[in-house]
């Protein structure tokens, strides 16, 4: 059957769209763009961390005219798209950035992203994306391999750790609320309620707020000395709930918090939980896979015994972001929590069937933000990954002990945890790390680095005008940077 010739179309197959490159183009736009990036990954130990531009500067180097009405060619507009980016940035992997937890990405992440993008593949259906769906199911169970949880877990890549943890937190109310949670919502029964301690990220608040709990559902538990989450007030408020007619459904347990790198005591949380029959989640965002060491403490290897457990790659993998990542022990539930099959639908769904992440997770359209995790797990391996993170511990020990040689400087932790049996230590403060209930211990809470900051120079000044080293350091250190202590997982 010959086709139909439609003058009408001739036209307009003649017409390239406008954004359309040919291949010679793309080869010669893209070989420029990755040598002028190999260029400035080379440079940035000696580039400034940040350009520290006020917003108006930012802007005026960008422009605040309208929309243009033409436009302008790939291989002109990448080399000022790469001046703005490359000159015009926060370097959170220079050497000496030590501003939040996040992690110096690896190289084949951003190759891994290009490739990516480049097949533009919706992970949210196995048939719309096969090999980036399984790309995926490798890498989460990868991930739980390397931190010792089930590697016949659900899970799947989201954007960070507060996605991670709120994909944990709707499989809990699901499974815990029951499936008329659905239809009803939470006005009906008895109200839920959730259990974690004052050190937890305000994820928890988020969840509770755009989840329908509200806030006011959550139980701040208090901790001890040691930061870490007080098992008997949480056993206690417990049972204040469940007299008061409220529905206890999950407890957060922390594997190294944002402020201060406290662990939870897991363990015993994990056996409350199954006492109670409430869902046990764990925040490892950052401190998760650290569990994976050999000599890690028994309390951050019991998030093994969690019903969920988030842990971000972009964090300590070292993924370019965006890099979340959700386990859940039973799969099943993640299903409960999020399928939904209208006839539009058309998926094989029988047994031993392959992954559909749109009903693992909220996200129908997905992007292959997996294989960039994949890369950089294939390129290193678990036994690279354990060498970098114990070289990571032993720089938080280098850091403590330079801080704590500094003249103007105060580390605010203990430098060895103290000892069974000992001389109580002094009520610990917001940033001391004193040894973990039950033999655990805590993780470095700011971004470790391959250098030492230079020292800097000390200036001469009349001592009637100088001011306790102690003052000065505590005058000038931004809230919330502090320098870790030495610790013993490596």
């Amino acid at each position: 059957m010959s086709a139909v010739k439609d003058p009408r179309l001739s036209g307009l197959r003649a017409t390239p769209a406008p954004l359309e490159m040919g291949a010679e183009e793309f080869r010669a736009a893209g070989h420029a763009l990755v040598d002028r990036i190999a260029a400035f990954l080379a440079s940035i130990p000696k580039r400034r961390v940040t350009p520290g531009e006020k917003p108006e500067a930012v802007r005026a180097v960008l422009g605040e005219g309208p929309l243009p009405e033409q436009g302008t060619a790939p291989g002109p507009l990448l080399e000022q798209a790469a001046a703005l980016v490359l000159d015009h940035s926060l370097l959170n992997g220079h050497p000496r950035f030590f501003g939040y937890i996040t992690a110096s990405a690896a190289p084949i992440g951003a190759l891994g992203d290009l490739l990516a993008a480049a097949v533009n593949a919706n992970v949210g259906a196995w048939e719309l994306a096969p090999i980036a769906g399984e790309i995926e199911a490798q890498a989460v169970r990868w991930i739980a391999e390397l931190m010792g949880y089930p590697s016949d877990c659900g899970g799947l890549l989201v954007s960070g750790g507060n996605m991670a943890n709120m994909v944990g937190f709707l499989a809990a109310r699901r499974a815990l609320a029951g499936p008329e949670v659905r239809e009803r919502g939470l006005g009906h029964g008895a109200p839920l309620r959730l259990y974690a301690s004052a050190e937890t990220h305000t994820w928890i608040q988020k969840a509770a707020d755009l989840f329908g709990l509200g806030t006011a559902a959550i139980r701040w538990i208090p901790t001890g000395p040691d930061l870490a989450l007080d098992l008997g007030a949480l056993e206690a408020r417990i049972a204040a709930d469940r007299k008061a007619g409220e529905r206890p459904f999950l407890v957060v347990g922390t594997a190294g918090s944002v402020g201060t790198g406290a662990i939870d005591p897991l363990r015993a949380i994990a056996a409350l939980c199954r006492e109670q029959k409430l869902w046990f989640h764990v925040d490892g965002a950052y401190g998760g896979v650290a569990a994976g060491l050999p000599d890690a403490p028994a309390d951050l290897k019991a998030l093994t015994l969690a019903d969920s457990v988030a842990v971000d790659p972009h964090k300590w993998l070292y993924a370019p972001l965006e890099a979340g990542c959700a386990l859940v022990r039973d799969p099943a539930h993640l299903l409960d929590a999020f399928t939904y099959r209208p006839s539009y639908y058309s998926m094989d769904r029988s047994p031993g069937a392959p992954i559909n992440y749109n009903e693992y997770g909220p996200q129908n359209s997905r992007g292959f933000r997996a294989l960039k995790v994949w890369l950089a797990l294939r390129q290193v391996g678990a036994s690279g990954y354990r060498t970098m993170i114990s070289d990571d511990m032993r720089l938080s020990r280098l850091m403590h002990d330079a801080a704590s040689r500094h003249p103007e400087l105060e580390p605010f932790v203990l430098p060895e945890p103290p000892q069974r049996g000992a001389a109580p230590a002094p009520q610990a403060r917001r940033r001391d790390l004193p040894e973990q209930r039950g033999g655990g211990r805590a993780l470095p809470a700011a971004r470790l680095h391959r250098e030492l900051p230079h020292r800097p120079r000390r200036h001469r000044r009349d001592s009637r005008h100088r001011r306790p080293a102690r003052a000065r350091a505590r005058q000038r250190a931004p809230q919330g940077l502090t320098f870790e202590p030495p610790n013993q997982l490596a």
